[in-house]
């Protein structure tokens, strides 16, 4: 495939992709287990299990215990809404390219749920480059589903072949592929390589997207 040059519409990704949230995701999902005498998460514990969302998240780790799932749920938002930046910074250069990116209409499509995807946005000064934010909440299926990336596509009227979605995980890819729109993949983030074969294009540094595309 050619570079894909000049498209209206970027669509990000937030975890793993704009910003690096590993740290906080694992303090809030250790304070919510405490109680409980579950063993404590690392950070590459957590890498490994993010991308779903909240619910799919807290399942994952209570997967013998479901009695809890709720309990622990409400713990992890109440605890990880309040800290949500303490440790959470944008990947290095994201900022530089959003900047540069400034002519192309730009949405965020996560998992997390939108007020969160919001709030999080809001506070490390990134919310001011997006026309739209959507979480796992704003639409009745989330990614892979192609549901989100077809609705932010309608709200702006950009066709699919003028746009396309930037993550780092294969959900974003299946739900980009499955909406008929570019993928393209970035190996910083939470996900290995080989999990992101899948994408149209694959980059190292979110530096390379400009050249990509014509930023």
């Amino acid at each position: 495939m050619e570079n894909f040059k000049n498209p209206e519409l970027i669509i990000f990704d937030l975890d793993g992709t704009l910003v690096d949230s590993s740290t906080d995701i694992t303090n809030a999902l250790n304070y919510a287990i405490k109680p409980y005498g579950l063993k404590p998460l690392t950070i590459k514990d957590t890498v490994k299990m993010v991308g779903e969302g909240l619910t799919r998240l807290v399942e994952k780790i209570v997967v013998n215990n479901t009695g809890i799932k709720n309990e622990v749920l409400d713990r992890f938002i109440a605890y990880y809404t309040e800290h949500l930046t303490d440790f959470t910074k944008p990947y290095p250069g994201i900022i530089e390219a959003l900047e540069k990116l400034k002519r192309f209409k730009k949405a965020v499509i996560s998992n997390k749920r939108e007020a969160l995807s919001k709030k999080l946005l809001e506070d490390l000064g990134l919310l001011r480059f997006f026309d739209i934010v959507l979480g796992s909440d704003s639409v009745h299926e989330k990614k892979p589903s192609p549901v989100p990336v077809k609705k932010v596509l309608e709200l702006l009227k950009i066709a699919p072949g003028k746009a396309l979605i930037v993550g780092d995980s294969n959900f974003d890819i299946q739900a980009g592929k499955s909406a008929g729109i570019i993928t393209v993949a970035v190996t910083y983030g939470f996900r290995n390589r080989e999990s992101l074969k899948g994408a149209d294009f694959i980059i190292d540094d979110i530096k390379q997207l400009i050249g990509l595309i014509g930023g």
